[in-house]
């Protein structure tokens, strides 16, 4: 079995996107039980992480109708659990290396549309209260959701 410490970290980005009172978009991802979770995923090669963002916000809830309000400062990073690695991203990564922004929802909530994407993350969503995102993260990712919802708390007005 390989060493799972001599992986790299996949480069990823992270919104934690704000609607107009202050409560942020979680997206319940398919086939998994109870699986919340924020919209994220892979920076492009040479991609600008603001670009990232709003790229993803598109292929994963269909709208990048957001403005960034900030970004966490440093990168934070998480480790899959051992069940997954190997499994994951073809077997490539031990985990992620993410950049996180604060978004604020521009559209309506009938923009969002889990299925505009050809491969859809999402199989439902809702607003949530920020303080409720470390309750709904899975274990792994727990960590990183306390960070934001502790540094981000100053966006989460509305």
């Amino acid at each position: 079995m390989t060493d799972h410490t001599s992986l790299p970290y996949r480069l990823n980005v992270g919104a934690v996107l704000f609607g107009p009172d202050g409560r942020v978009f979680v997206g319940k991802r398919i086939g998994i039980i109870n699986a919340w979770q924020l919209p994220q995923g892979g920076i492009d090669a040479d991609e600008d992480p603001r670009a990232a963002v709003l790229r993803e916000l598109l292929e994963e809830i269909g709208t990048d109708k957001a403005e960034v309000l900030g970004e966490h400062p440093g990168w934070l990073e998480y480790d899959l659990p051992p069940s997954l690695i190997g499994v994951a991203w073809g077997g490539k990564y031990r985990g992620q290396k993410q950049k996180w922004f604060a978004l604020k929802f521009l559209g309506q909530d009938e923009d969002i549309q889990l299925d505009a994407d050809s491969h859809p993350e999402f199989e439902d969503w809702t607003w949530v209260p920020l303080a409720e995102l470390p309750d709904l993260a899975v274990d792994f990712k727990r960590e990183i959701y306390e960070i934001l919802a502790r540094d981000f708390a100053v966006y989460a007005v509305p």
